[in-house]
């Protein structure tokens, strides 16, 4: 048994040690927001925030995150209505079969909150999620908008 602080929700979970916690998190908590893509931490489907950081959910066990480190999925990046990434995503149509779309979100998120008005390095080098339909022109446009929009 493992405790997990989870979008703000402290709880109790059954799993072996060894379980990545995208599986915990998709299969024992029943948030399927996070996506499985390709289960070594190269695609960014799975990734989630971890104390603020963007961490890819499907390579990190169970055993590696405690109940003082603040996991935050996709359901809970905005409990009051949208992030203004999600708002962003939403008005420039970003996704396409949008599959990787919640990982790009999460990795979008911690971005911002690290590097309020990020340059094309920046996002360069934050975003590495792939994408299979290519939305990369849009997932940078959606990220300096939802900059703006944070400033502004």
């Amino acid at each position: 048994m493992a405790k997990l602080n989870v979008n703000g929700a402290v709880m109790e979970v059954t799993a072996h040690p060894d379980t990545p916690l995208l599986w915990v998190l998709r299969e024992q908590i029943g948030l399927t927001g996070t996506k499985y893509g390709c289960g070594v931490a190269q695609c960014g489907a799975c990734t989630v925030h971890i104390d603020g950081q963007a961490v890819r959910a499907c390579s990190l066990p169970l055993s590696a995150v405690n109940d003082s480190q603040k996991i935050v999925t996709i359901e809970g990046l905005s409990p009051n209505g949208m992030h203004p990434v999600q708002v962003a995503w939403r008005e420039l149509d970003v996704p396409q079969c949008g599959y990787c779309q919640s990982g790009m979100i999460m990795a979008a998120a911690a971005l911002l909150a690290e590097k309020k008005n990020p340059t094309d390095a920046d996002i360069d080098a934050a975003m590495t999620n792939i994408c299979r339909c290519g939305t990369y022109n849009r997932v940078r446009a959606g990220i300096k908008q939802a900059a703006q929009t944070r400033q502004g």
